[in-house]
């Protein structure tokens, strides 16, 4: 990623026609490398072999032995969490503390920091089982921490004999790729000799992903205590994972602001920046994209310059928001909490690699702002604890009711939380009764996340600055309240100012494998209505780039669509550009609501359908899709089935092998969400 420019290299002298051309120190220097040779060669197979040192972490030596931590801590479950927002991670802490209700004990853990070769060892330990929380990332990859484990055990051919496992995925069913890293796992480690001890559960965050997770758990344990023989110990009661301590005389500087990782790091940047060491980028262009209407379509640029941040079109950039100060302020009223007094919240078990639930010490404020998701509606898991604080016994019983696997106490979730979009600060308002102790709060509210967007840009014209295009979301809620989407309405207030004052973003670049083909004469079909354009702004960028260093570039194909051509065509002026530059041969944009018939991406596809098989049947095509998984990309997919089968004479079977084999072979590729 990161490159060094400038050459160390001495360039070699002429030699002097009259030197001998062996010199004795030549001769001397050219025995003694040979020597060396030999004595290499006949001695070598005595060396000691060198120890092969595991990566470490930056800040502590962590061991990197679950197995040995499990021994240590009379442990016997563990949970292995393969997450990328946060969610498997905490499910996954769901279980291990769910484990001493049947009188175990269980630890959840990241694949990342632990030897997972040692998952053949796990049968050491009596009555041991190993669970994974497995979530599918992007086109059925795993996520960023799971990569490792997932690569070994592709390659690997270890015997896990007497392991016994059970598996939780977590996905979501608009994508092509359901669940692939769940399934994977599932299946890989029974391939190599696990038992499995109880069935795949499936969740599905494009339904009601807390209801599948509650449901599969409340069948797994059962499973659990029938296998080893074990009774639930009827403990209900709620557990307390970390302690509280009030800080009075700390030095300023010591604490957290909103930091992820090293404490300051925002004041003093340091390279390389990644997730846990975000760069603050700062922010030089934030316009509004959309003529008319009522969205807020925008245009950001962050500069890059001087970051060492390397990035290809087609990558993500993730930024860190932060929550509304209103939201933040309310719920300290509401509480009746000084939210600046400084805090920490340390883990009870001190073997635990988690020592706080976010960066401490640090202030209520800066938890609720930086480092707390406050605006989701809250998981069942955070109602049932919070319900022993409601006064109101009808309060708290609709709370445990909601938190509980009854039809009626699920319809009651499902409507009245997640339906009405209440969050936390809703919740309070609407129990009156519900004052919980603000530590205990925040110990239950799961982490804010990044928000990653489609880099709007090509790096080979903007090697210093990252474009983005999103639409800021708000929206009415059943119940009055006026919701805000918190990293969109954050973004929009990121002006630059002229006052000495820059307004910065914090953000890292996550690598894709969302890119243009290798030969840029390949030609290229990009279908991206919306802010799904966001790609092919890059795209587009960078093969007028090629065009300009004389590159031989294929036809560059384009479907685009919004709502009505004089409100929100985004980018129009540069694309109509790119179209008279001839970079785009074809510029094909569906305005939806401009006529009394709606008429969308897949409508176009279809009218050009003898060009666009052409192109992928005969000229070898790449096809790319970007924007909303739920509806677009399953149409535009239908779409090329069709054209298929009514251009390639093909079945509807084949039609689908056909554009399986494109994916395959990665001749189609999607950036989607839902």
């Amino acid at each position: 990623l990161y490159t060094s420019h400038g050459s160390d290299i001495a360039q070699p002298e002429l030699m002097d026609e009259d030197e001998p051309f062996l010199s004795n120190l030549d001769i001397f220097l050219f025995s003694l490398i040979a020597g060396l040779i030999v004595y290499w060669l006949i001695f070598r197979k005595k060396v000691e072999p060198i120890p092969e040192f595991k990566k470490l972490d930056a800040q502590t030596t962590r061991e990197t032995s679950f197995i040995d931590k499990m021994k240590k801590t009379g442990k016997n479950i563990v949970v292995f969490y393969g997450s990328q927002t946060g969610t498997a991670e905490e499910f996954a802490n769901r279980l291990a503390k769910d484990a001493h209700r049947y009188g175990m004990k269980g630890m959840s853990a990241d694949p990342e920091e632990y030897d997972m070769s040692e998952l053949s060892r796990l049968p050491e330990i009596e009555n041991s089982l190993a669970i994974f929380c497995m979530a599918t990332y992007g086109e059925g990859d795993p996520t960023d921490n799971s990569q490792d484990f997932y690569d070994w055990l592709q390659e690997g051919d270890a015997d896990f004999t007497g392991v016994k496992y059970t598996v939780f995925a977590l996905g979501n069913k608009t994508y092509e790729h359901y669940n692939a890293m769940g399934k994977y796992v599932d299946q890989r480690l029974a391939e190599l000799g696990a038992q499995r001890i109880f069935d795949l559960g499936m969740g599905d965050d494009d339904g009601n992903l807390e209801e599948d997770f509650v449901s599969w758990r409340e069948q797994f344990w059962p499973a659990v205590c029938e296998h080893f023989g074990v009774e639930a110990t009827g403990e209900e009661s709620s557990i307390r994972q970390y302690e509280l301590k009030v800080h009075s005389d700390l030095n300023m500087n010591k604490i957290y602001t909103g930091e992820l990782g090293r404490l300051k790091s925002f004041e003093n940047q340091k390279p390389p920046f990644d997730s846990k060491n975000p760069f603050l980028a700062p922010v030089t262009v934030n316009r509004k994209l959309n003529k008319a209407g009522d969205r807020h379509l925008m245009h950001l640029e962050l500069d890059i310059t001087g970051s060492k941040i390397r990035y290809e079109s087609g990558d993500h950039v993730a930024v860190y928001p932060i929550n509304d100060s209103v939201i933040v302020n309310r719920i300290g009223e509401v509480l009746g909490v000084d939210l600046d007094t400084v805090i920490s919240l340390n883990n009870l078990d001190e073997e635990s690699n988690k020592k706080h639930p976010f960066p401490c010490p640090t202030t209520y404020r800066t938890a609720l702002t930086h480092y707390l998701d406050i605006t989701n509606p809250p998981r069942t898991n955070v109602l049932y604890e919070l319900a022993q604080y409601a006064t109101d016994p009808k309060e708290q019983e609709n709370m445990r009711k909601m938190a509980s696997s009854s039809p009626e106490g699920k319809a009651l979730y499902q409507s009245w939380v997640l339906d009405s979009c209440r969050n936390i600060l809703a919740i309070l308002e609407d129990f009156p009764s519900l004052r919980p102790p603000i530590d205990h709060l925040c110990e239950l509210l799961p982490r804010l996340q990044a928000r990653y967007y489609s880099i709007a840009s090509s790096s080979k014209v903007h090697p210093d600055s990252i474009h983005i295009c999103a639409v800021v979301v708000e929206y009415e809620t059943k119940t009055g309240r006026v919701n805000k989407g918190v990293a969109t309405n954050w973004l929009k207030s990121k002006m630059p100012t002229d006052n000495g004052h820059k307004a910065t973003v914090p953000m890292y670049i996550r690598k894709s494998q969302f890119r243009l083909p290798f030969k840029s004469s390949n030609p290229v079909i990009m279908i991206g209505p919306g802010t799904g354009i966001a790609p092919f702004m890059g795209f587009v960028q960078e093969r007028s780039w090629l065009k300009e260093q004389g590159k031989e570039v294929g036809e560059t194909v384009l479907y685009y669509g919004c709502r009505h051509k004089n409100e929100d065509f985004l980018y129009q002026e540069e694309l109509d550009e790119f179209e008279k530059t001839g970079v785009l041969t074809a510029l094909n944009v569906a305005f939806s609501r401009d006529q009394a018939d709606k008429v969308y991406v897949q409508h176009l596809l279809k009218k050009n359908k003898e060009a666009v098989w052409r192109l992928v049947h005969t000229d070898n095509a790449h096809i790319y899709i970007c924007g909303d998984a739920r509806n677009m990309a399953r149409d535009v997919q239908n779409a090329f089935y069709e054209i298929a089968e009514e251009l390639g004479g093909l079945s509807r079977a084949q039609a689908v092998d056909y554009i399986k084999k494109l994916m395959t072979k990665g001749r189609y590729s999607q950036d989607v969400w839902s």
